[in-house]
């Protein structure tokens, strides 16, 4: 029993969830009143076809039966797992390496830090119209450098052979943030460990296997699992450098619902395929986290 007019003392942990509540209060009044909102509405709209200029009219279903019978969504669908398997592949691999190299103790090691950060900061037009020039079949400086040493270097944005994968090396170019976060995860592993290893008599290459992915292993997931959220979700350098073609040959999922909403007009369907978008979103991301388990330490575990 307590005695009146003696207040309980607040525990630590009730002090902290009070101001854990405090602090994500604004995110929630602003996800609320500015998000939430739309997101009720793109459900409803989903049952509707639209064209901003008629009241929505209700047609059930029939949005969602439409998509099963889209070959270009599926066309979308297939272009967005490509261009989405390619850019995770490629960024999160070549970002591991950078970072690696990074945080080596050089000379200028701030300078290097803050060149690899900048492109990540380039707003989205101009790293497209950058492209356009690297990429250019004619005087672009990659198939510049592919003819120096001999190569005829392909039609890169123009080629639907080429169109994506071109998009796919793009895609490396903003990746600061994504080295930052394996700079800070490497420098969190123990200098003991790779220590240990030496004195086992391991080489670079075992100490990077056996050492270095394992620690970084929950770091390399959690970049994987946002990339591919981004990937699937891209749209805006696509449309600005392709369009979507050439034949459809760099057509996203994102572009797709673009064209609907803003080209065709068409909102219910546009809805329609957000809320499909988002279910992919979620089942890929369950599938990585189910394997994960196979593949990711924890320090703790």
């Amino acid at each position: 029993m307590t005695t009146l007019g003696i207040r309980r003392p607040v525990t630590t942990s009730r002090r902290e969830a009070r101001r854990f509540h405090l602090f994500v209060s604004p995110w929630v009044i602003g996800f609320v009143l500015f998000s939430g909102g739309p997101i009720l509405a793109s459900v409803v709209l989903s049952f509707t076809k639209w064209n901003l200029l008629r009241p929505p009219e209700w047609i059930g279903l029939d949005n969602y039966r439409k998509m099963l019978a889209d070959t270009e969504f599926w066309d979308a669908i297939r272009g967005t797992f490509y261009y989405g398997v390619g850019s995770v592949a490629l960024g999160v691999s070549f970002t591991l390496l950078l970072a690696m190299l990074l945080n080596q103790p050089l000379r200028f090691q701030g300078l290097f830090r803050t060149v690899m950060y900048m492109p990540s900061v380039v707003s989205g037009v101009a790293t497209a119209l950058l492209w356009l020039n690297i990429l250019h079949p004619d005087y672009g400086l990659i198939n510049k450098l592919l003819a120096m040493a001999g190569v005829t270097g392909p039609g890169w944005l123009g080629s639907p052979d080429w169109a994506m994968p071109a998009l796919i090396l793009m895609s490396v170019w903003g990746a600061g943030n994504t080295i930052i976060i394996y700079l800070a995860g490497l420098q969190g592993i123990p200098r003991s460990l790779y220590e240990a290893a030496e004195i086992d008599g391991a080489g670079w290459w075992r100490r990077f296997w056996s050492v270095t992915v394992p620690m970084m292993s929950p770091v390399i997931f959690f970049n994987v699992v946002t990339g591919f959220i981004a990937s699937i979700q891209a749209y805006s350098l696509i449309l600005i450098m392709t369009e979507g073609g050439p034949a459809n040959s760099t057509m996203v999922l994102g572009l797709y619902i673009y064209r609907h909403a803003f080209v065709y007009f068409d909102m219910g369907y546009a809805a329609a395929l957000s809320w499909a978008m988002f279910v992919i979103v979620i089942a890929v991301t369950f599938v990585q986290f189910r394997l994960a388990r196979r593949w990711v330490h924890y320090e703790f575990a």
